[in-house]
């Protein structure tokens, strides 16, 4: 590494010289100067950078890689991060170790997918998200990413088929998992107390994924979540666990941005959903969510500004003790119910239920 960053008072200086109209929120520059001071001095005791790499998606013309840089102690394998998400033996670890590294932000990171090979920067969090314009065939394929020679990891990235038409985007929490979110109490217990092996799978899902699975074969498959990074592993090893088909995560940022003290979910997804209908023109896809926070919103209003991109909309209606504990109100299923214009639009409290809509509707 021999690139210097700045001191924490430098860094300071730096910032009160910005005009007032550009400087990023305040709790965004006092994490840099966390960061900044951390990184320091694990630095001098000797620490190393280390890559977690993510899963990441594309087509056969153009990939999205995704990882995210952290400090490691002396001697930490450069793999650290790298572990088969069939090694059960880390599914019995508490959720709070996930969030107790350190990130390195701004570092160069050096990527290499076939005969492509190109450097990039991550963010201030740390993220690596790079867009490589490389002609892969479908499938899975390795990319290889390093900081320094002898710190490579491998990250996965599925290019899905070009002849591919129905696509499936799924939320995860409340969808695919019961994690009672968004009541701050059970989110924070969930995420940092509970074993990561005693999630709850809601009923019928992974058969529902697998029938749709089975039907389309072609089928690219996305989670779409306002989860954290660092929750990755924790969401990876859950799906295959039980039995929910492969596919890439998207997740965010965990804590302050430049323009606000939390990031804005709502925002993540209908980004994310505009990439996605972006790079695959010709895909229509199945919109999986629940009614517990916004997904109903944000897939009605994916499907009015691209009506042509929509195949249904499925949405898992949460019972009454978790609309209680995401609400603190019990709303009626018909205040539930949205109107959308895409051409199914099913709704049920479990994946069986979400199964005979779509058998209804025709979609299988």
């Amino acid at each position: 590494m021999t690139s210097r960053t700045p001191a924490p008072r430098a860094l300071l200086r730096a910032l009160s010289a910005r005009g007032a109209s550009d400087r990023p929120h305040w709790a965004s520059r006092l994490e840099d100067i966390k960061n900044v001071t951390v990184g320091t001095a694990l630095r001098r005791l000797g620490w190393d950078l280390r890559l977690q790499p993510f899963h990441g998606y594309g087509s056969t013309e153009q990939v999205r890689v995704l990882a995210k840089v952290l400090y490691a102690s002396p001697g930490t394998p450069a793999d650290f991060h790298d572990k088969p998400v069939h090694d059960m033996r880390t599914m019995a670890v508490r959720g709070w170790r996930n969030f107790a590294g350190q990130v390195a932000p701004h570092r160069t990171v050096h990527i290499r997918l076939g005969d492509h090979e190109v450097s990039v920067r991550a963010d201030r969090s740390g993220i690596v998200d790079a867009r490589l314009e490389v002609g892969l065939e479908p499938g899975s394929h390795q990319a290889v990413l390093w900081t320094v020679p002898g710190n490579e990891v491998t990250a996965e990235v599925t290019v899905f088929p070009s002849d591919a038409q129905v696509g499936l985007v799924s939320d995860i929490d409340d969808t695919v998992m019961v994690t009672w979110l968004p009541r701050p109490l059970l989110a924070f217990w969930n995420a940092f107390v509970v074993h990561q092996s005693s999630r709850q799978v809601v009923p019928g899902m992974p058969m529902l994924y697998q029938r749709l699975a089975h039907r389309y074969p072609a089928l690219p498959v996305v989670y779409l979540s306002t989860g954290a990074w660092n929750v990755f592993p924790v969401l990876k090893r859950f799906l295959y666990k039980n039995g929910y088909p492969d596919g890439p995560l998207l997740l965010t940022d965990w804590g302050p941005t430049n323009t606000g003290f939390f990031r804005s979910g709502p925002e993540h997804k209908q980004r994310s959903l505009a990439q996605l209908a972006e790079t695959f023109p010709g895909v229509r896809w199945l919109l999986i969510g629940d009614d517990g926070q916004h997904d109903p919103s944000i897939y009605a209003q994916f499907a009015a500004d691209h009506p042509d991109r929509v195949e249904a909309i499925v949405i898992r209606q949460l019972t009454e003790s978790e609309q209680l504990l995401a609400h603190g109100t019990l709303r009626p299923l018909a205040a539930r119910s949205h109107d959308t214009d895409s051409p199914a639009d099913v709704q049920a409290p479990d994946g069986h239920g979400l199964l005979e809509g779509l058998r209804t509707a025709g979609v299988l």
